[in-house]
């Protein structure tokens, strides 16, 4: 801080009166009332030598100051004293003024935790993603080659589907091969809905179905790539490869549905059919493990049955059958 102009000590100060000089004898401070406020030289008790804050004054007193000399003494004082005051209130409102700012630093960084829309860039929140229903994922097809062969091994979908029916009941197991990239657990929700619709196998009360997780079921429907699927299907004698079909591997415990086909489905349903073709496929391969064989039908623009080969075809010696994935679609 720059000290006082040197034309405003000159006016209160003469020749022999220094009114910036220390007043450090103790008459001089009992005598001026600005004394304690303009003494400077005010030491510590290691100062004084003794140590103890009731010693006496030692030495002679200095003679007292004439009337004059207070009267600037004091004046110079309590310039020093403006001047400290007006410093002080500076750092003060300067320690205000900070506060004051990281406050309304600190709001705005809460409002822009509490409202994304007020941030900065303008940016809104990210949409959150919509689940998709049941319908909407079994009519959507899946990316997986017609040549991918998996490892082999497979995982079975774990909990239980009571059969809903009273009629004949079936356990099953499924299985799904892993590293296909498939939903296993929607595969199984749709095989426990379609075979224990009333327009599959179920028909009438017939039969019922229940998916179980351990224990020994009457058969496995299993979800694997084209080249684990033409393995299984080797085993009882068949040959998948040609046209890349599923089958019921009936030497075996398992029923093997071709993934291939479970995400890409066929010409002859086409994408916007690919939920009906699944259904079909379902019923058609535990349609053999029930005892059904192929079968085709027999006039121009019904109903092509379940057990007809509709992944190869509709249309066979001129006739032309419709797309049909249940074996009792009247129901």
């Amino acid at each position: 801080m720059p000290g006082p102009r040197q034309d405003y000590i000159d006016a209160f100060v003469d020749e022999e009166d220094d009114v910036f000089a220390p007043r450090t004898p103790a008459s001089a401070h009992a005598a001026d009332a600005y004394a304690s406020v303009t003494d400077w030289s005010v030491g510590s008790p290691a100062d004084s030598g003794s140590g103890h804050d009731d010693a006496g004054p030692t030495g002679t007193p200095a003679p007292g100051r004439g009337g004059k000399g207070r009267t600037f003494t004091g004046i110079a004082a309590a310039a020093v004293t403006t001047v400290l005051a007006v410093i002080v209130a500076g750092q003060v409102a300067d320690d205000h003024g900070a506060a004051g700012v990281q406050s309304q630093s600190a709001t705005d960084q809460a409002r822009d935790v509490r409202d994304p829309a007020s941030r900065a860039d303008g940016r809104a929140p990210a949409p959150q993603a919509k689940l998709l229903t049941y319908d909407e994922k079994m009519g959507r097809t899946y990316p997986l080659g017609p040549t991918l062969k998996g490892s082999g091994r497979f995982d079975a979908v774990a909990g239980i589907a009571k059969a809903p029916g009273a009629g004949q009941k079936f356990t099953y197991r499924v299985d799904v091969e892993q590293g296909l990239g498939l939903d296993g657990a929607l595969f199984a929700e749709a095989v426990h809905k379609t075979l224990n619709d009333q327009r599959s196998w179920a028909h009438n009360g017939a039969r019922t179905f229940e998916r179980i997780y351990s224990g020994k079921p009457d058969f496995v429907i299993t979800l694997a790539s084209p080249g684990t699927t033409a393995d299984w299907c080797a085993k009882s004698g068949l040959d998948t490869t040609e046209d890349n079909v599923s089958c019921d591997s009936a030497a075996t415990e398992r029923v093997m549905i071709n993934a291939y086909r479970w995400a890409q489905g066929s010409e002859t349903y086409g994408d916007s059919k690919i939920h009906a073709y699944r259904q079909m496929l379902i019923n058609h391969e535990v349609g053999h493990r029930l005892g059904h064989n192929h079968v085709t039908c027999d006039k121009d623009g019904d109903l092509a049955p379940v057990m007809q080969q509709q992944t190869k075809f509709l249309d066979h010696d001129g006739i032309h059958c419709r797309a049909n994935p249940w074996p009792y679609p009247g129901s």
